[in-house]
């Protein structure tokens, strides 16, 4: 009995000296094997976060690109030849979208007219002021009507003298004196988007509105 009792106690020791290393090996395989998850979820996550960077980006740029893409531009200008008693007044845009005309409003001695009131035609407007200008023989006329789209890199011409001494020196003197007192214009336009600009005379471009 003493002698098992003894060799119990000498094996008890190995006995829990093997059951430590057992659980000590366990414990680091248990901890590797839980670092290599933690790194895959880690990484799968950070994987996730840079797409969902990536997409937002792109959207956006479309976005921009998209909004770039459809941009007008107008401007309006007046062209005068002497040598081919030639004068001109042209709406032209320089954009890559189309505009749209929401209204043209005139100025003059500190008054505002809508020019639908004189059939959207710039020309009648200004016999309504300068009455003598009705005599012209040489003008070409057109509308600009609300609603009415300017294509890109076209030039609409709004009012012409062609090829007449006579009617160039009448349009250009009249103009000239109608300046003078106040003569202006606001042209409001607007982008398949539905945003608006506006400009005139005095203005170095369109005016972004809100």
């Amino acid at each position: 009995m003493s002698t098992f009792l003894g060799l119990v106690l000498l094996s008890f020791p190995l006995f829990i000296t093997f059951e430590r290393n057992q659980m000590t090996a366990w414990m680091r395989k248990l901890k590797m094997k839980w670092n290599s998850e933690r790194i895959l979820s880690l990484s799968a996550m950070g994987i996730s976060f840079i797409t969902l960077i990536i997409f937002i980006y792109q959207t956006n740029l479309m976005s921009r690109q998209n909004y770039l893409s459809i941009l007008p531009y107008v401007s309006i200008s007046t062209t005068e030849n002497r040598a081919e008693h030639t004068f001109e007044l042209n709406l032209e845009n320089y954009g890559v979208g189309p505009a749209i005309i929401e209204s043209v409003t005139m100025l003059y001695d500190n008054k505002r007219y809508d020019l639908e009131d004189y059939d959207n035609e710039i020309y009648k407007f200004l016999v309504s002021k300068a009455p003598e200008l009705d005599s012209l023989k040489s003008v070409s006329s057109s509308t600009l009507n609300k609603g009415m789209a300017l294509p890109v890199n076209i030039t609409y011409n709004a009012l012409a003298i062609i090829k007449s001494p006579s009617d160039y020196t009448l349009i250009t003197t009249r103009l000239d004196s109608l300046v003078k007192k106040g003569l202006d214009y606001e042209l409001i336009y607007r982008s398949i988007q539905n945003e608006r600009w506006s400009i005139n005379n005095d203005a170095q471009g369109p005016r972004k509105l809100d």
